[in-house]
């Protein structure tokens, strides 16, 4: 890659990563969260029955029992969020061009958002997330490793 599309990847990640800390991490419904014990919030906001909210977005989405726009975010945000992590770590972290390394890489990076989010209250834990973010990452990395991408790199 050309110095110029080096710096400019380089910018566009740091900006990727300070858009991803804004979405995850800064919240305004965090002051619902701070009147109720730890416990009850944890019972309260975390989801760990994997497709329960999926399946509820997808019934929501044929059946419009709730704002179209609530499932369309949920599920395209939580997809596309991590996405450009499939691309970016590959990138930087040439070790992560292997699948194995990868999955480890986002399964630790993802639980630890999950749990950090928790944690904080600044979200919930909810497996349902983890799932959609690790199928965009996994849909960054194939588009980093097709032969079309390869090639212009080279």
């Amino acid at each position: 890659m050309k110095k110029v599309s080096k710096v400019v990847f380089r910018i566009s990640f740091l900006l990727y990563l300070i858009a991803l800390v804004f979405l995850l991490f800064i919240d305004s419904r965090a002051y619902y969260w701070q009147d109720i014990s730890f416990l009850n919030y944890i019972k309260e906001s975390s989801n760990v029955v994997p497709f329960k909210t999926i399946s509820t977005y997808i019934k929501a989405l044929f059946d419009q029992s709730m704002n179209l726009d609530i499932p369309i975010k949920n599920l395209g945000g939580n997809l596309v969020m991590f996405l450009p992590m499939g691309i970016y770590l590959p990138y930087f972290i040439k070790r992560l061009s292997k699948i194995r390394l990868f999955l480890a890489s986002m399964v630790t990076v993802l639980f630890m958002v999950e749990i950090i989010q928790l944690i904080t209250r600044k979200g919930s834990f909810d497996i349902d997330d983890f799932i959609l973010n690790m199928l965009g990452a996994l849909i960054g990395f194939t588009i980093w490793n097709s032969k079309v991408i390869q090639k212009l790199l080279k």
